[in-house]
């Protein structure tokens, strides 16, 4: 479904990845895990297209897309949850949820989504005429996940959707995160709780300043001595 081959991106001068190269298969939810400063966000935005890669190439479905600009890949099927949030703040949860379907045209089919959102995310219907900036980091972080998923994404890039949340908020937003595989939109999931990662994937890629250091089933990663002592606090 989405290929990556010898990806090269620079800021400036400095190289933040070196010839990455990964896979995620139609279904899966694939882990991108390591420190900060490995790579990890700039995977995404690259594969999104608010980065241009320096060298390499990014395939979905069979489509070169390295050179599309972020609007045309949203449009064949690619979603960015990003880092921090990014809604806008001083729209309503129903106007951040119809930004995320600005390039669909069929009004009947995206009222039909937003009925589905507020079936999958209760707290959003009840709060639709609120504020997106007076919402909880937890409600926020629903709220981004609902927007990307008014696109109708294929393959749905989640970038630390746990960051900064209460321990039971995460339990919820893992079990958000399956619900949404479930339906058979694949994704690649960033982030720093690396355990919460590797059970939620079956494959994943750790990232070591800028390279895949390592790369395999979950299993097998959870099971990794580097892996134990480095991510999983041992």
């Amino acid at each position: 479904m989405l290929s990556v081959k010898g990806l090269r991106v620079h800021y400036g001068k400095v190289e933040a990845l070196k010839e990455v190269s990964l896979e995620v298969g139609k279904g899966e939810i694939v882990a991108l895990v390591g420190a900060n400063g490995a790579g990890k966000t700039t995977s995404l935005r690259a594969i999104s297209g608010l980065k241009t890669p320096t060298e390499g190439e990014i395939w979905f479905e069979g489509r070169r897309i390295d050179r599309l600009p972020p609007h045309a890949i949203v449009r064949v099927g690619i979603g960015h949850v990003p880092e921090g949030r990014r809604l806008f703040p001083h729209m309503t949860v129903l106007e951040n949820l119809k930004a995320g379907a600005y390039l669909r045209a069929n009004g009947d089919s995206v009222r039909k989504d937003l009925e589905r959102a507020f079936e999958q995310f209760p707290v959003l219907k009840a709060r639709n005429r609120q504020k997106a900036g007076t919402l909880s980091g937890g409600e926020q972080q629903m709220l981004t996940i609902a927007r990307a998923l008014m696109g109708r994404p294929r393959l749905l890039l989640l970038d630390e959707p746990s960051l900064g949340l209460a321990p039971l908020v995460v339990a919820s937003i893992a079990s958000i995160i399956k619900e949404i595989n479930g339906e058979g939109v694949s994704i690649v999931l960033v982030e720093q709780n690396a355990r919460m990662a590797l059970r939620l994937a079956s494959r994943a890629y750790v990232l070591e300043t800028g390279r895949v250091a390592l790369e395999g089933p979950s299993g097998a990663l959870l099971a990794d001595e580097h892996v134990k002592k480095v991510y999983l606090g041992g």
